[in-house]
């Protein structure tokens, strides 16, 4: 059995499909059949059932097919290790993103890298949490940024910061010279609100309550930068983070509304797998984060504790 092989079957069980599976791993559907049908027999078991129009994993196929991915895994972990032995801040670093942070923080975090880690560029994935969860248990990125709660087995979490939750509306909006707000009198048929999917929307419903109410006609944009457009336009109201209302996304057409204290807020955190073998990339991202000046971000006591400590 070869690591190719363990590729082929994990792709295949993904897929559900041979020719999926094999344009994937960018190969012949024959040389992928092939592979598959060989490691079958050397095993002497059968790892996927065949059907008409069908490719299902059988029971000890997806034990098999799991097996496989952790060896993918340690065999990744092998090259890494070979390959950051001598710099662990060399090299590119996976970092995945979602989407209410990314075009607000990683301005300034790419800024504060390049004097901390100048040979390590940011490769960066934006998404959903969910999606970027995935992707870091299949070893796919090596580090996220994303809104806590955020629970995965084999993962380490760091806080970095919280930040605050500000109400928005048009200039002549009624609230318009209100001072502050409680979180109550965010209601009525003008709240605008990401779509489902996004953890900041579910934050949002979890401080403001009356805005999930059955009174309330919710209409939903596609990214904060979007609302934030809408409502300047006039179309009504919303609750965003205060890091996307700050210099350059301050808007004239906009009046910004503190909640009463204490302000709802998120709080945003790195996670990583445990074991990861760049540690030292992990610290940089920490001390760099912690070299952020920017009053929306309430940095976490503590962030930074010297290079090399990140997987303690």
């Amino acid at each position: 059995m070869t690591l190719t092989e363990f590729r082929y079957i994990i792709a295949l069980a993904q897929e559900g499909s041979f020719s999926r599976a094999a344009e994937r791993c960018s190969v012949s559907q024959p040389t992928l059949s092939v592979a598959i049908a060989r490691l079958e027999d050397e095993l002497g078991v059968l790892l996927f059932e065949r059907g008409k129009g069908f490719v299902s994993p059988t029971d000890v196929g997806t034990r098999i097919v799991e097996q496989a991915r952790q060896a993918l895994l340690e065999a990744d972990k092998v090259r890494q290790l070979a390959h950051y032995g001598r710099d662990q801040l060399a090299g590119p670093l996976r970092l995945g993103i979602i989407h209410t942070i990314a075009p607000y923080l990683l301005p300034q975090l790419i800024c504060a890298l390049r004097p901390v880690a100048p040979a390590m560029p940011l490769a960066i994935e934006e998404n959903m949490t969910a999606n970027l969860a995935e992707m870091l248990n299949d070893n796919e990125l090596d580090v996220l940024v994303i809104a806590l709660p955020f629970e995965q087995n084999g993962v380490v979490t760091r806080a970095i910061y919280d930040e605050d939750f500000k109400i928005i509306v048009p200039r002549g909006h009624p609230w318009e010279q209100r001072t502050s707000m409680s979180p109550e009198e965010v209601t009525g048929a003008e709240v605008l609100l990401l779509k489902a999917g996004n953890c900041f929307r579910d934050q949002v419903l979890g401080a403001c309550p009356q805005v999930s109410s059955p009174e309330s006609g919710v209409r939903l944009g596609h990214s904060i930068g979007t609302i934030r457009s809408m409502v300047a336009s006039g179309l009504g109201i919303s609750v965003l983070p205060e890091g996307a209302l700050t210099h350059p996304y301050s808007n004239e057409l906009l009046s910004v509304i503190p909640f009463i204290g204490p302000s709802p807020a998120r709080r945003i955190a790195l996670a990583w797998r445990t074991g990861f073998v760049r540690p030292k990339a992990i610290d940089a991202l920490l001390l760099a984060l912690s070299r952020i000046d920017n009053p929306a971000y309430r940095m976490q006591p503590g962030l930074i504790r010297g290079l090399g400590t990140a997987d303690a």
